[in-house]
Formats: C-alpha cells, structure tokens, sequence
C-alpha cells in the first residue's frame, strides 16, 4: 500500500512594503521661487509652500535666520533627481552659480543674525516663530500618514498548479492594481474653500509657483495622456509669451529706495543708522521684486545677488559705531591752565587735536581727561615735564606714541595699550597727566611739546 503524499505548498512571498514611498526631502526643481527649498519642504510635510515662504520673509526681516535657514537648505538638500547637494559639489571645487548664492545668502543671514543678538525680543519672536513652523510641519507629516491612509497591504504571490490558495482558489492570478481611495475628508491647503462653505477640485491648489504633483496620476492611461498634453500646452503658452524681465527696473527702484532713505538721515543721524535706513530700504524693495516676480514678469540670478550683497552690506552698516557722524570736521582743544581742563573730549568723524602743553601740572599732582574720537585722528599733545598715564583703545587703525617714528604705522584691529610716558632726561619734573583715549577707526596719537 502506497502511503499518501502531500502537495507542497508554496509560501507566501515576504510583505513587499507600501504600494507608494513616501515623500524624500529634497529641494523641489518645478514648485521654486529661488532655490526650490520652500517647495520641498511643502511636498514632504504635505503643507503649501507658501507657508514656509512666508514665514521665511518674516524670519529674514526679524532677525536674519529665514536666510540662515534658507541658505543651509540650499546647500546641504538635493534636488530632485540629484544625489549629490551643492555642498558638496563647492567641496569638491565646483564653486557653481547656485552654490555660490547659497553661500552668500547664509552668510548674509549670519551676519544679521549676529547684528541683532543683542536685541532680546526680536531674537525671541524669532524663535518662537520657528518653532511654531516646526511644529506644523512635525504635526502635517505625521497626520498624512495615519493608519486610515495607508496602503492595503500586498498580495502574495499566486499558488503553484493544482493548490488551493485560500483566497483566490486553484491557480488564481492576484486582483488588477488599482487606484488608492480618495481621502474622504477635504484637504484645506489642497482643496480651496468657495463662497457656499464647500470646497473644489482645482489641481494642486498651491498659491504660487509650478504644480508639483500630476492631477492625471491614478486616473488610468487616458488621464495621463491628457495631463501631459494640458501641461504642454501651457509651457508652449509661456514660451509664446516669454516672460518680462524686471530685473533692471527693481534695481533702480532699489537704488532710488537707498539714495532716499539715506538722504533723509544724513543730516540728523549717525553714519551707521543712515546708512542702515537706506540699506533697509532697498532690501524690502528686493524683496518686493522677487515676490512680483513669482506671480509677473521674471529676475535673474544678478537680483538675487544684489539683494543677498544688500543684506551683508546692512549687517556691516549696523555694526558701525554710533559716534562715526556723517560730517568730517577739524577741531582743536587748547586748555591754558589745568583748571581749564574738561573732563572729556568728543568728536565724531574728523580731526580732533588735544593741546594739552600750556597746561601745568604743579609736582605731587594729577590732571584727568577722556578724548574720543569716532572715525578720523586723534593727537594729543602732552607738556614736556609731565609724567603720562595713557590707556589708549583703537577699533581698526594705528597707534603712534613719542618713541616710535612717524612712518611706523601698524594698523590692527582692536588694539589695546596702557603705557607709562617718562618726562625726558633735564625737562623739570611737573606732575601726572592721566589720558583715556578711543578712536573707532582711525589714529590715535601722543606726542610731547618741545619746550
């Protein structure tokens, strides 16, 4: 008697994953404004880009971080169908055109950023509004992939012949492929809203820049075909039109808003605040230029530098020490008598010349005096006999004392000295004259009467 065998049954084939991948961050190379970062963003979170766009705008403007933040993207995100990002492109010794905007523009962004630690509540705001961005974008990534949007799960493999699959009987092939369902609840960025309360297909729903996704995707051959051929419509259509350029007319407007902003200040405020208003003013009306330019007409890549090189300009003009003036003036203090001595000395942009050598200073006694000057020279000019007590700070620039020569010039950043200046061997000893000298920018000097 011959024992029974049993048909072997094929297993089934390991779970193959989701029918569709989810989204890869990665700079988007239709949906762009400048470098397609706010258009990746919002195709990852599944959020309008115009969100991250806008609050980028106002990071810029508080504080500096938007281009921060914006320049890193550029450098360290891919676009789409590149793997490698511009970082390592400039690394590798490939110093391209938008590696090179990205630089500039993190740069910019740093240099802002840095400008306006010391001011408390806007570096908090800005934070704040990070976060808040942050936390949308956490909370819509998550939300679009909840269990009820997920994918059914995969099919195995069909049974081998003359087996029984518990699904489908002997020898049956898996169901056709279809369609993922259409969530059932409306999407707000997505869908917008129309005056009776309810919401309409119209594809993507972006507020600007190129679709992103394929409104025919799922919706069989026929839809594609139709999808391609609308959008070759389209790119046929714009390029018969040809976009304008207003680079050139948002460049004088700039320079108008600059040399405007600039005057009106000129006369009643320091150099860095006028030239920081003027500054200002141009960058919003670059600013303004790119926002025109995603809706009408189009900028070049020469825009985008000259609104990244405004911004480093206004990080450098509101670095500049409030007592540079905007007027270059010569003055001269001569005191006769050390009771004629004032406590201080100021001057904003020019020459200023301190005549200290009428004064005498009676042995066993000490005068006390500041000069400051805030760009331009300083030069003090001290009695011969008189013992001389100097704490002298210079921002950039040089620092001449009596035992250097004059062409000895060593000009340094941030240069400290404290010295002690001797009366020459056979001047009559007279008492101490203590000096506290500041120049910003420029040259302070000490040097001794001859008689």
């Amino acid at each position: 008697m011959t024992p029974p065998t049993e048909t072997p049954v094929a297993p089934p084939d390991p779970d193959p994953g989701p029918a569709s991948a989810a989204p890869q961050l990665r700079r988007s190379g239709h949906n762009k404004v400048i470098g397609g970062v706010c258009g990746g963003l919002g195709r990852y979170c599944d959020i309008d880009p115009v969100i991250f766009r806008v609050a980028l705008g106002v990071l810029t403007v508080t504080g500096g971080l938007g281009l921060l933040f914006y320049g890193f993207g550029w450098l360290l995100l891919p676009q789409d169908g590149e793997e490698e990002n511009e970082a390592r492109r400039l690394l590798s010794g490939r110093v391209e055109g938008p590696a090179l905007a990205a630089v500039l523009m993190a740069l910019a962004g740093c240099g802002i950023f840095l400008s306006m630690l010391s001011n408390g509540s806007v570096m908090s705001f800005a934070w704040l509004l990070t976060l808040a961005v942050a936390g949308v974008g956490v909370w819509s990534q998550r939300r679009s992939l909840t269990p009820a949007d997920a994918p059914p799960d995969a099919v195995g493999a069909p049974a081998a012949p003359g087996t029984v699959s518990p699904a489908f009987g002997p020898g049956a092939a898996p169901p056709e492929t279809k369609a993922p369902p259409t969530p059932a609840s409306p999407s707000w960025w997505r869908d917008p809203i129309v005056k009776d309360g309810t919401t309409g297909p119209v594809g993507t729903g972006y507020l600007w820049g190129a679709d992103d996704a394929d409104p025919a995707v799922g919706l069989g051959p026929a839809g594609a075909r139709a999808g391609k051929a609308g959008r070759a419509g389209k790119a046929a259509d714009r390029a018969t039109r040809g976009p304008r350029a207003i680079g050139g007319f948002v460049f004088l407007l700039a320079l108008l808003a600059a040399g405007a902003g600039t005057a009106g200040a000129w006369e009643h405020q320091p150099l860095g605040t006028a030239l920081q208003i003027g500054l200002a003013a141009a960058l919003v009306v670059f600013g303004l230029g790119l926002v025109v330019s995603a809706f009408v007409g189009r900028t070049g890549f020469g825009t985008l530098f000259m609104a990244v090189l405004t911004a480093a300009l206004l990080a450098g003009a509101s670095a500049l020490p409030k007592t540079i003036t905007t007027e270059w003036t010569r003055t001269d203090w001569a005191p006769a008598a050390a009771a004629d001595v004032q406590p201080s000395y100021a001057l904003g942009s020019g020459e200023g010349t301190l005549d200290l050598s009428r004064v005498v200073v009676p042995a066993g006694q000490s005068v006390r005096t500041r000069a400051e000057v805030g760009a331009g020279r300083l030069k003090v000019l001290v009695p011969l006999g008189a013992t001389v007590k100097a704490h002298i700070v210079v921002g950039i620039g040089d620092v001449q004392l009596p035992t250097e020569k004059p062409e000895d010039v060593d000009i340094q950043p941030n240069q400290k000295k404290t010295v002690t200046l001797a009366p020459p061997a056979g001047a009559k000893p007279a008492g101490t004259l203590e000096l506290d000298l500041h120049v910003s920018i420029g040259q302070a000097e000490v040097d001794r009467a001859a008689s």
